[in-house]
């Protein structure tokens, strides 16, 4: 009996290192990916600093120009953009936003009717396609870890229609902002309408000629503002679910360690156990001999 439950420990043991194995293993894939996430970002920068400079140089400018973008109404109708992950194993990365994000629902909205969202990730998809919520995508939308503009621009343009169409009022995205590799943030923001566009100080002073005119500048730039400032989100919000994922895994990891040295101390005493009662055995059995 003993014997065989210092057995059943052992293969504990082993399984017990197999995984944390894998989970060691996930943990350095999710460094690596965070670092490439954390590049991403900044080699993004530049691209978003420039479109921003430029609009902000038109409005700025002494033309009567205006946008719809940048005009604010009555809100009557509120669009959600809800950033996700499509894979789990990343700690409460996904379900802290979930409750959040319905608990604002529950305090801001009347209605489910007062609002729609749009999902990119697949894990919040199939958590919101059953619950009493108006969904904009008929299908889960990926993000897959190296993000591309053509998976999420369908969505992201429906809802810049919508907005446009005064069908929704305005658009508030929500997403784990990164801070560091063990912080993680719930932000919600509001991308329409757009309240201001401060470009570089520097660059303000410089005057600039647009053609074919100032106004039909900012209608081309204006959509595509919008839509770089969702990805920027999505590129921050990869880089949280790295960062997550990592201090799942090592926490899986270090758990693994000390569920392995306790069923250790536990084989070596069953271990003892066993020997002892084998020693005993043959002492008896030697004795009944004489």
């Amino acid at each position: 009996m003993a014997g065989g439950t210092a057995r059943d420990i052992k293969n504990k043991i082993q399984a017990t290192k197999k995984t944390s194995q894998i989970t060691k293993a996930m943990h350095m894939v999710s460094a690596a990916k965070l670092r490439r996430a954390e590049r991403t970002m900044r080699e993004y920068h530049p691209f978003m600093k420039s479109i921003k400079n430029t609009i902000s140089q038109i409005l700025n400018s002494n033309l009567d120009i205006s946008h719809k973008m940048l005009q604010k109404r009555e809100v009557k109708k509120t669009g959600y953009l809800l950033i996700t992950s499509d894979r789990g194993l990343a700690g409460g990365y996904n379900n802290n936003l979930f409750r959040q994000f319905l608990s604002d629902m529950k305090e801001k909205h009347g209605s489910p009717s007062d609002y729609v969202l749009g999902i990119l990730g697949n894990r919040g998809y199939s958590y919101f396609k059953n619950k009493d919520v108006h969904i904009i995508n008929n299908n889960a939308v990926n993000l897959r870890d190296d993000v591309q503009f053509i998976d999420i621009i369908d969505l992201i343009q429906k809802l810049i229609d919508m907005y446009v169409l005064e069908e929704i009022d305005e658009i508030i995205v929500y997403y784990n902002q990164y801070v560091n590799t063990i912080r993680q943030d719930i932000v919600s923001e509001k991308i329409l309408p757009v309240d201001n566009i401060d470009g570089d100080n520097e660059e303000s002073t410089i005057l600039y000629e647009f053609e074919p005119s100032a106004q039909q500048v900012l209608n081309t730039l204006m959509p595509i503002y919008i839509q770089n400032i969702i990805y920027g989100f999505i590129l921050n919000a990869k880089a949280s679910e790295h960062a997550a994922r990592m201090t799942a895994m090592k926490n899986a990891t270090d758990n693994a360690k000390d569920i392995v040295d306790n069923l250790t101390l536990h084989y070596n005493r069953a271990r003892q156990a066993s020997i002892t009662q084998e020693l005993t055995e043959i002492v008896g059995g030697a004795a009944a001999l004489k």
